[in-house]
């Protein structure tokens, strides 16, 4: 942990700054990529100030520019969507249709460990919440157990074969073929898997915490 010192104070000053009132969520990243690039440059000197920074800020850039444009493509489709109602006619056709909401809760895993294998945290974020959030209303789901059971079941989509983001990411990393990493996946993903069922229909485990905190 000592060894680690610097690392571990990271989330410390992006949490301490935003809960703290001293800085908004943007000013929060500010300060955080600020103390990452003063660690980097001062303390470890693993990246020399006018050699390698320029090179970092252009590699970033262009990781935030691609997330952008994932993001503008999902906004247009969100706004197509709630313009074309599909959100209210996606409520009529469940309501209609699955009488059970543990049923409901079974369809909506496989749908979206699907479109976590599929497609992109931010995007699925922005196209996914306004279909799932009046579906959850309709059949009495408690908006924070929702939330959850979707982020839960994205991070299962991530690590799914064969198109999971995680995977890409991680053969990439370790520079490892991506069926070896699906191999050496599998066991926690079933564990995983264990646990998206107990969240799903053991509605407590994720619902007592912000009950006991009064929200």
């Amino acid at each position: 942990l000592w060894a680690a010192k610097w690392e571990l104070l990271l989330p410390v000053v992006a949490l301490v700054s935003l809960f703290g009132g001293f800085a908004t969520p943007v000013e929060a990243a500010a300060l955080t990529a600020f103390y990452a690039l003063i660690v980097e440059t001062c303390i470890y000197r693993d990246l020399k100030p006018f050699r390698d920074v320029p090179r970092v800020v252009t590699d970033c850039g262009l990781l935030v520019g691609g997330v952008l444009l994932i993001l503008g493509v999902a906004l247009g489709f969100t706004q197509y969507l709630v313009d074309a109602q599909v959100p209210d006619a996606a409520v009529a056709w469940a309501t209609s249709t699955i009488h059970s909401k543990w049923l409901f809760l079974l369809g909506l895993n496989v749908v979206l460990i699907l479109v976590g294998g599929l497609v992109e945290i931010y995007a699925a974020i922005v196209v996914v919440t306004p279909l799932l959030v009046p579906l959850g209303v309709a059949f009495g789901i408690d908006p924070i157990h929702l939330g959850i059971i979707f982020l839960a079941n994205m991070e299962l989509g991530f690590l799914a074969p064969p198109v999971g983001l995680n995977l890409l990411l991680s053969s990439y990393r370790f520079k490892k073929p991506v069926i070896e990493v699906m191999r050496a996946v599998l066991p926690m993903l079933a564990v995983q898997f264990i646990g998206v069922l107990l969240i799903t229909y053991i509605p407590p485990l994720t619902t007592w915490l912000p009950r006991w905190a009064g929200h």
